[in-house]
């Protein structure tokens, strides 16, 4: 590739000055996503304003051989991001408009660098609903949601990023221009190369516009939070709840989680008395015959003990309340500089699942303090080690390679991912073997050697 030092006089050939930039702050803020621990080393970092803009970056890449490197809302957790080789980084900070919006369709077309609680915002005034979300949903781009098919705390009725799109304008890296599905909601007409770079995490080529698909605006939000004594009883309350309702969400988390909550937050424990775990429950309820089907739930897993009480929402200051304890999680323990592990198994083997892994862990590494959270819901969860201030960071690595090892080959043998939401990015590569075979494995490198047959889009990430 081109020295770094050349990036910026050379690309002005195709943008504004404005729109280039090799400042080290602006380096610094977007080489990188929230992956702690990795390193960043960008060459430079372009802004454009249009799909022509983005074409024409790409056909310079591959004239000068020169990786690239998209940026949206960097507020992934696998690395996807960074830029570790002197990459070009491209920026969709200002393509971010909302572009067309029709109730009749449920659907609104939009540019790549739209914020997730913008779009949220924006269908909610017209009487729709976006239903992904997640903590960052204020951060985190669209764009970016779409590559690594973002999840969240919705997935359980709502389904992942992937069940929402139904177009995509793609620019492959050859630089050329792809108009996906046009926003259609039946197409059987051969192979549909939208759900290729939906989850591709930039290898492929740029989402520089998707159109989306939009639910309608669900009613009043009951949230119950329910101390639970046993891992093993959260799953049983799933059962019980999601057999009689559509849930919104279902959260757990431990005791430690909470705890590193309630500090950070300054806030009181919500019960009386501490259990090892937590479940929190979303559905939408708007009757008094909800409500009581709800409270005969609770008292059913009462009876049998699998909750020890419980805390219900009453009001929309409730509901925010109550999700606080389970969304401030990750914020209250990145002074821990945590292990993340981002893992799932279908639901039904998850009881066994928890169950071996949890004591595996308890007794190869008990000195470590492992943060369970998660949508466990849908099969993901989410397991964090906590660094102890007596270890040196380098001790503490090497003791997390262990606790992987042990993560993960139990991740294999009860068939499950490696990586449920954060895709792989550089972080996961070198455990890609884990979920998929060798031969979808191969399959996958032949499909990027086709849309990128220089290799510029986004290198090493999932795969070397």
């Amino acid at each position: 590739m081109r020295h770094k030092s050349n990036l910026p006089s050379e690309l002005r050939r195709y943008l504004t000055d404005a729109d280039v930039s090799d400042d080290p702050a602006v380096l610094d803020n977007y080489g990188h996503d929230e992956t702690p621990n990795l390193s960043a080393d960008p060459g430079a970092v372009v802004f454009p304003r249009s799909i022509e803009q983005v074409q024409k970056i790409v056909r310079f890449a591959n004239e000068t051989a020169t990786p690239l490197v998209p940026s949206g809302g960097r507020s992934g957790l696998s690395g996807g991001a960074n830029a570790v080789a002197g990459e070009l980084i491209v920026s969709f900070d200002r393509m971010s408009e909302i572009l067309d919006f029709s109730s009749g369709d449920r659907s609104v077309r939009l540019q790549p660098g739209v914020v997730t609680g913008q779009l949220q915002s924006f269908v909610s005034q017209k009487g729709l609903y976006f239903p992904i979300d997640f903590a960052s949903r204020d951060s985190s781009h669209i764009g970016g949601n779409i590559a690594t098919n973002a999840g969240g705390i919705k997935v359980i009725r709502y389904g992942m990023t992937r069940d929402w799109v139904t177009g995509l304008k793609v620019v492959t890296g050859e630089g050329e221009l792809l108009d996906l599905n046009r926003g259609l909601h039946k197409n059987a007409t051969g192979y549909d190369l939208r759900h290729l770079f939906i989850g591709s995490e930039g290898t492929l080529g740029f989402i520089v516009e998707a159109t989306l698909r939009l639910a309608r605006r669900p009613g009043p939000s009951q949230v119950l939070l329910l101390a639970v004594p046993e891992l093993l009883a959260v799953v049983s309350i799933l059962t019980v709840f999601q057999d009689r309702f559509d849930l919104n969400a279902f959260e757990f988390f431990s005791e430690l989680a909470l705890q590193h909550v309630l500090k950070a937050k300054s806030l009181p424990h919500p019960f009386d008395k501490s259990t090892p775990f937590y479940a929190l429950i979303d559905l939408e309820c708007d009757s008094d015959s909800e409500l009581s089907r709800i409270s005969e739930l609770y008292e059913f897993c009462l009876k049998r003990g699998w909750t020890a009480g419980n805390v219900a929402s009453t009001t929309e200051a409730q509901v925010r309340q109550l999700w606080i304890y389970r969304e401030a999680i990750s914020e209250s323990i990145r002074p821990y500089n945590p292990h993340k592990n981002d893992i799932s198994v279908i639901v039904s083997k998850l009881p066994a699942f928890l169950e071996e892994l949890d004591s595996l862990l308890a007794r190869e590494y008990p000195t470590l303090d492992f943060v369970w959270f998660g949508h466990i819901g849908d099969g993901n969860l989410h397991l964090n080690v906590l660094k102890p201030s007596a270890l040196s960071t380098e001790e503490f690595h090497q003791k997390c390679k262990g606790v992987d090892a042990t993560v993960f080959s139990t991740v294999r043998r009860y068939s499950g991912s490696v990586s449920a939401e954060h895709g792989v990015g550089l972080l996961k590569k070198d455990v890609l073997a884990y979920t998929r075979s060798q031969a979808e494995i191969t399959y996958m490198r032949e499909v990027k050697a086709i849309f990128d047959p220089n290799g510029i889009m986004n290198p090493g990430k999932i795969f070397d």
